[in-house]
């Protein structure tokens, strides 16, 4: 998977001319070795598992799956974040910055599903706000490095922790807190699922026995009752939905319709949501609305403001740096900072953020800080003035 002079070739493929001129421009191993990350190389061919139940919906639905001769369930690779921290758990765990470029393969409304990404993955390290910085300062000059002029950039940055702080704070039922923090990072499903939840579904009509249990969140008596109604009405061994995922689903409907919706909650959410500021005022505006609420956030946005003071003494960021508190990037495994870095036609070029769940997911014994980004090749040549 190494940079050729006029193109890149990954794991013995044909050169990618397409990025001929690009690729003579800027050696992107080099970049990775002067950002201080050792190259790794990661197999075209990755374990399904891994993207199926960590990655999110987004990406889920985009990826190009096989199966091996074994019955395994393969993939190609759709992104790199999951295979670099598999390949970093299989060597020896210790904290260590590694660094990337070749093919990802995934679906996308607009051009090629096979394109060029490039990243770093700082997987280890303990000072979680130092790199977060670096991981933004990294992304910033790596796309410099490349022709991209700063100019050309802004930075939009989000954070999922203080997302998340505030909807516990709001003391919604932890099914609609699943639920909006699934939405997060798309305004569109963030409106749809508050409108849902300003107007719950009615309560359904349910038979007694089938009603004491559901009423009363007994999951088990439910799946019972359930499962004798099927059996007396001759379904109990037909195909289709079992007594346990009805179970499940009828008690989701009543949980929701049970919920009263407090108008001046969605009120305190929506106001939090429409927060889009200077990333060096973002501190002082989540801090007002702490005081205007009274939502219990303190500790979230505290953290937040050091985060920002690290981001702002990085240096290498774009002359336009903005927070917006709905901003997220649509994959499962995210759990702090979330950034990308656009272009002049709102195009986004890089991508990244902090993942400290990820690693455990994967199989690791103990938690493991994790932050990265990567960059899209491409669509980076379109910026920089060269033909893709």
């Amino acid at each position: 998977m190494g940079v050729l002079r006029h193109g890149y070739a990954d794991h013995g493929s044909r050169p990618m001319t397409a990025h001929r001129s690009f690729a003579a421009r800027a050696d992107i191993e080099a970049i990775i070795a002067e950002r201080g990350a050792q190259r790794i190389d990661v197999p075209v061919l990755q374990p399904a598992d891994p993207f199926l139940d960590t990655a999110g919906e987004e990406l889920r639905r985009r990826i190009f799956v096989t199966q091996s001769e074994t019955g395994g369930v393969l993939c190609l690779r759709p992104e790199f974040t999951i295979p670099v921290c598999l390949a970093h758990l299989a060597r020896n765990g210790e904290p260590a910055r590694h660094g990337y470029v070749g093919t990802v393969f995934r679906q996308r409304r607009a051009g090629p599903s096979e394109f060029l990404q490039a990243g770093i993955e700082d997987i280890g390290e303990t000072d979680r706000m130092a790199a977060d910085a670096r991981s933004i300062g990294d992304a910033g000059t790596m796309l410099a490095r490349l022709g991209v002029p700063a100019e050309r950039l802004r930075l939009v940055v989000g954070d999922q922790t203080v997302f998340d702080a505030v909807l516990a704070a709001l003391g919604l039922p932890a099914g609609w807190r699943l639920r909006l923090a699934h939405a997060f990072g798309s305004d569109a499903a963030l409106e749809a699922t508050l409108e849902r939840l300003a107007h719950p579904a009615p309560m359904p009509d349910l038979p007694a026995p089938i009603a004491a249990p559901a009423l009363a969140g007994d999951a088990r008596a439910l799946e019972d009752a359930i499962q004798a109604d099927l059996d007396a009405s001759g379904l109990g061994g037909a195909g289709g939905r079992g007594a346990a995922e009805i179970a499940e689903r009828l008690l989701a409907k009543v949980q929701s319709a049970r919920m009263t919706p407090d108008p001046a909650g969605l009120d305190m959410l929506r106001a939090f949501l429409a927060i889009r500021v200077p990333l060096g005022e973002a501190a002082d505006a989540l801090g007002a609305m702490q005081r205007r609420t009274g939502l219990g956030i303190g500790e979230a946005v505290e953290a937040f403001a050091a985060r920002a003071a690290a981001i702002a003494d990085a240096g290498a960021l774009p002359p336009t740096v903005e927070y917006r508190a709905s901003f997220g990037r649509r994959l499962d495994y995210y759990t702090g900072l979330v950034f990308e870095m656009r272009g002049a036609d709102d195009e986004v070029l890089a991508g990244g953020g902090r993942y400290d769940r990820l690693l455990t997911l994967l199989g690791a014994p103990a938690p493991i800080p994790g932050v990265g980004f990567s960059i899209w090749l491409d669509r980076v040549a379109r910026a920089s003035g060269e033909t893709p």
